[in-house]
């Protein structure tokens, strides 16, 4: 009797622990099986999403280029000397675009060129492109490298701003922009100087006046806040001449 109850005492145990051990086993299957579901869904959302941006950006950039071409292709059309670059997205006029030494007065050339340029870009901006991606046109003076910084500074500043005053005041505009047209410049155009930063081969091509245009990134527009609305003076002076 004693060797019948000692050879049971082990077939219990192993049977008590059986059904814990098969049990800890299948939980952890199961774990394993939730969380790589989990990543599987997890990897399907990021990639999803990371596809959709790559999308969205290659619109913009074709919608981008789209605006830039029908510049460059209409430009061309009516003023050969209008030079755009749509790889850079910067706008320049050749010899007609080139200033004097210390002068900061566009030539007739010049001024003729920026009156032909300003309603074909104003045009692709109020375009279904331009008005989702269009941001501003920075105008930006260069200089030679005579004189020192801040001098030169100053000459490139008042090159980008002899611009604006010939597309504002009529006192040096031939241009036949209507009020709606100088509104939508104030609001697009914006005058910069750069000094000599971006000096050419000789000083005479350095002397120049170029347009950048620029756009919105894909979320930038949507975070942005409501930008200013500038409305036309009965008659717009330019202070260069004061």
């Amino acid at each position: 009797m004693l060797n019948n109850r000692y050879q049971r005492i082990p077939h219990q145990k192993d049977e008590g622990e059986k059904p814990f051990w098969i049990s800890f086993a299948d939980l952890m299957t199961a774990l394993m099986t939730l969380f790589l579901v989990v990543m599987a869904v997890s990897l399907m959302v990021v990639t999803k999403r990371i596809n959709e941006a790559t999308n969205a950006e290659n619109s913009r950039k074709k919608d981008i280029l789209q605006i830039c071409e029908d510049i460059k292709h209409n430009s061309a059309l009516k003023n050969q000397v209008i030079e755009v670059d749509c790889k850079d997205n910067r706008i320049s006029f050749g010899e007609a675009g080139r200033f004097g030494h210390n002068d900061y007065r566009l030539s007739p050339a010049g001024n003729q060129a920026l009156n032909t340029l300003v309603p074909i870009v104003l045009s692709a901006a109020n375009s279904k492109e331009g008005q989702k991606w269009f941001k501003q046109i920075v105008i930006e003076g260069f200089t030679d490298t005579d004189g020192s910084y801040l001098y030169n500074l100053d000459l490139s500043l008042r090159r980008s701003e002899w611009v604006m005053c010939v597309l504002l005041d009529p006192l040096f505009s031939s241009s036949k922009l209507t009020e709606d047209q100088k509104n939508q410049v104030k609001q697009l155009f914006l005058a910069g100087g750069v000094a000599f930063n971006g000096a050419k081969d000789s000083k005479d091509a350095s002397r120049r006046v170029e347009l950048k245009l620029q756009f919105y990134g894909l979320k930038e527009k949507e975070n942005m806040s409501q930008q200013p609305h500038f409305v036309s003076a009965p008659l717009e002076s330019c202070q260069l001449t004061r």
